[in-house]
């Protein structure tokens, strides 16, 4: 299919959390304390060690995919290899549909905690908040057989930010008219962990789908970072389960009882449509819409093409909401079993004016699909299955937890996972390489400064290997220095990995120093030290695109608009064309006055390719060029009352319209 290709990874230590932290979430009028008892659980918002994936354009070409497919009377269920595992398809051939929104394209967009993230099928968000580290990267892949007559496509990895694993068996019995999906996630630690899982589910969006759950009441998010208790479905005179009736983006978490099945279905005018259930430990449930106003309709092509169906996201999670993790205890294991499958009801019972009736029907239609009891009784019988080790490994994911194993393995320490999970050495790479030496001669090899490092690691295993490393000698270069500052960093001790990035820099002075301390100065408010380091940075690697994006950026805080115009004409073509370039670009322009090169990026349609969810830049920057052309034309002050005219007067063109609510 038509893919951009994500690119190769951003040099820098991503040091900057990707999410907004769960210390300024609110809590509204009418919400259940007790349903949030873990918000504020659980590591803050941080993607150490992994690297981030922003080097993707709109440069689609077309492109094979590797693809394992399960298939049997009923249904055929296509997954990604290369990308998470995600199922990308379910067919119901009785039928000839696709059960699922399979995007047209694959085109990585900025949603992920590591950036890079696209739309369309189940994606398999664990272990980590937000949508998975590897929704971009390739997972392994095994088939498994238990001798009964089940026969699994097994998807795992190991995560890096937490350290535990985790294991997807996903299979279709011969007579099955659904697909069952059997998670297993483990804690090797000798410690309670934070745990997370959703599984996010895209229906296509279509003008009479319902999203049915057993659920009369739920937790509505905004914008403003507020929890609110909402009626379901009407609320405020508005049928919130209908996504035509949604102007902006929303979440919706329906609020299951406690001893209810939890299911969600996506079903459409005519009553047919996706339905999702689970045995008891999965009891979350979301709808995410875009919203049918013109930003939303405009994140919808952003993330597809034009002329591509819209979709909506149906999840199931652990908890009550997505903003939390639970607490794990050690050594414990949790499984449970997922069904996806076709359900086809009484449509004018679906789409009635009586809410309870129309989801015991739902759930009558699903109990004759498979019930609640067969479910659970099937988890318990797959459980030999689920422990067995595969019988071929059909693809190979990252070296991190082979090195695991290696490092395991030496210090005396139990495995952290069984024989289900392989992770051979055949799977290490560059990027396990210095790491590989470390362990083994007890020193980490010198490289190129010129060069950036080609991997990051914080666990505290290797900070502590590496700072006796140090310590003894075997380690003392600039290299070795500036990776133990990002473990601090990483560990929270900021003054301590200052204290290594100069040193790292009195040994070699590199850009990669330069920007790591230019970070804590920013952090610190230090806007004119900052503005210093990250221009030497820059100056010593003009080529390393997201350096100069953060140079721009903190020249204009320091007041040196001016400045960045210069240097992002100095850039190469290939650089200096970049969006995000030249977004900054424009934005400098607008500080230092010069508002026809505004007007020009604005004619030329910009696009930056990896802009943020909820970011307003294109929106900001619109905004602000005509209330300067206003100020200097009437001569009247940029205050509150031309703000609000402009806004009024000034929409913005749907091209650069992405903000999520209004």
């Amino acid at each position: 299919m038509p893919a951009a290709p994500v690119g190769g990874d951003d040099p820098l230590a991503a040091l900057q959390p990707l999410e907004i932290s769960n210390a300024d979430v609110t809590v509204g009028e009418g919400v259940c304390r007790s349903d949030l008892k873990y918000i504020r659980y659980g590591p803050d918002p941080s993607i150490l060690p992994y690297t981030i994936e922003n080097n993707y354009e709109e440069l689609r070409e077309p492109r094979e995919f590797r693809v394992a497919v399960l298939e049997n009377a009923h249904l055929r269920a296509t997954f990604l290899l290369e990308c998470g595992g995600r199922l990308w398809s379910l067919f119901h051939k009785a039928t000839g549909r696709e059960l699922l929104c399979s995007n047209p394209v694959l085109q990585p967009r900025n949603l992920a905690v590591r950036g890079a993230w696209f739309s369309g099928g189940v994606e398999w968000n664990g272990i980590v908040k937000g949508h998975s580290p590897f929704t971009c990267s390739p997972v392994f892949a095994a088939r498994v057989a238990d001798g009964s007559g089940r026969v699994a496509l097994r998807l795992y990895e190991w995560e890096r930010q937490l350290q535990a694993p985790y294991q997807i068996d996903a299979y279709l019995p011969a007579a099955s008219g659904v697909l069952l999906v059997r998670i297993r996630l483990t804690n090797p630690h000798r410690r309670e962990m934070p745990m997370y899982w959703w599984s996010n589910i895209a229906v296509t969006e279509s003008p009479g789908t319902r999203i049915l759950a057993p659920a009369c009441d739920g937790l509505a998010a905004g914008h403003e970072r507020m929890l609110r208790r909402v009626d379901v479905p009407i609320n405020r005179g508005i049928d919130i389960t209908y996504p035509k009736n949604r102007a902006l983006a929303a979440e919706l978490f329906y609020r299951i009882p406690g001893g209810s099945r939890p299911w969600i279905a996506a079903l459409d005018a005519d009553g047919c449509g996706l339905i999702q259930t689970s045995t008891s430990r999965l009891g979350g449930r979301k709808l995410f819409v875009w919203g049918m106003g013109h930003s939303g309709r405009r994140w919808q092509e952003f993330l597809s093409c034009p002329g591509a169906r819209p979709y909506i996201e149906i999840q199931a999670g652990l908890a009550q909401t997505q903003l939390e993790y639970l607490p794990m205890a050690a050594g414990s294991e949790w499984s449970w079993l997922e069904a996806y499958g076709y359900l086809d009801a009484d449509a004018a019972v679906v789409h009635g004016d009586d809410w309870d009736r129309a989801c015991r029907h739902v759930e009558v239609g699903l109990g004759r699909m498979i019930g609640p009891e067969a479910l659970e009784r099937e988890l318990a019988d797959s459980k030999a299955m689920a422990a067995k080790g595969p019988q071929e490994i059909l693809h190979r994911g990252s070296g991190w937890g082979a090195l695991e194993r290696i490092r395991r393995r030496q210090a005396g320490e139990p495995p952290m996972c069984d024989e289900a999970l392989v992770f051979d050495d055949d799977a290490m790479g560059e990027q396990q390489g210095p790491w590989v030496d470390l362990l083994e001669t007890g020193a980490l090899a010198e490289s190129d400064p010129a060069r950036a490092p080609v991997s990051w690691m914080v666990q505290d295993q290797w900070h502590e290997m590496l700072a006796e490393s140090i310590r003894s000698g075997r380690s003392d270069h600039w290299l070795a220095w500036l990776h133990l500052g990002v473990m601090r960093y990483g560990a929270g001790d900021s003054a301590s990995a200052r204290q290594a990035w100069e040193k790292s820099r009195s040994l070699e002075p590199t850009a990669w120093a330069d920007r790591n301390l230019a970070v804590i100065a920013r952090k610190e408010g230090k806007t004119d030290k900052a503005a210093e380091l990250l221009l030497e940075a820059h100056r010593k690697q003009p080529a390393v695109r997201s350096l100069a994006v953060e140079c721009f950026e903190a020249l204009i805080d320091a007041g040196r608009a001016e400045e960045v115009v210069a240097l992002a004409e100095a850039l190469d073509p290939p650089i200096r064309q970049h969006g995000r370039i030249r977004a900054w670009q424009a934005a400098a322009a607008l500080k230092a006055g010069h508002l026809d090169v505004v007007e020009r990026f604005f004619a030329e349609e910009p696009n930056i390719a990896d802009l943020r969810e909820s970011e307003t830049f294109l929106t900001d920057l619109w905004f602000g060029m005509h209330e300067r052309q206003i100020a200097a034309l009437e001569g009247c002050p940029i205050d509150a009352h031309l703000r609000s005219r402009v806004w009024r007067e000034f929409p913005p063109p749907a091209f650069i319209d992405f903000r999520m609510f209004e």
